[in-house]
């Protein structure tokens, strides 16, 4: 919030409401900031479906893996880099997605890979995949937004 404050960008916490309560006063907050495209950093919950259609379905999330494995209910932070050592794999990475009301099943719009090598333990894979999201996410999102203003054009 802070550094928010320090940039001159406003900003709104909602807390302490169950999602459908808040519901309504999120969407209030962003039809009166005229946004158009929500992009969550990896938001935990599901949004209510009411946002998500408020939103005419520009909602975007980050996952910390490569969806479709590795998603799902329960599926964030350390639990995500934990399950992808134990399953041996090679490689992980990021995704963002489309927000659909479901966790982790909306249309992917991109993915980055890092390599997992023999010594990555959940913590060091957690830090590469992070380095990774720190990337993907700005392009994805400027493209996104982008190609949405061409839509319209």
């Amino acid at each position: 919030m802070q550094m928010a404050r320090d940039l001159g960008v406003e900003s709104h916490v909602l807390v302490g409401k169950a999602q459908e309560e808040s519901a309504g006063e999120l969407l209030e907050v962003l039809r009166k900031n005229d946004v158009e495209v929500l992009a969550l950093a990896g938001f935990m919950r599901l949004l209510p479906q009411s946002v998500i259609q408020g939103m005419s379905g520009h909602v975007l999330n980050i996952h910390p893996a490569l969806l479709p494995r590795f998603g799902g209910k329960g599926m964030y932070g350390m639990h995500v880099h934990r399950a992808v050592i134990e399953a041996v794999e090679t490689e992980s990475g990021c995704t963002v997605h489309m927000v659909d009301g479901e966790y982790d099943r909306g249309r992917i719009l991109g993915q980055r890979r890092v390599p997992i090598v023999s010594s990555d333990t959940p913590e060091t894979l957690q830090d590469k995949v992070k380095e990774a999201e720190h990337r993907l996410y700005p392009e994805v999102l400027s493209s996104y937004v982008r190609h949405l203003g061409q839509a319209r054009d």
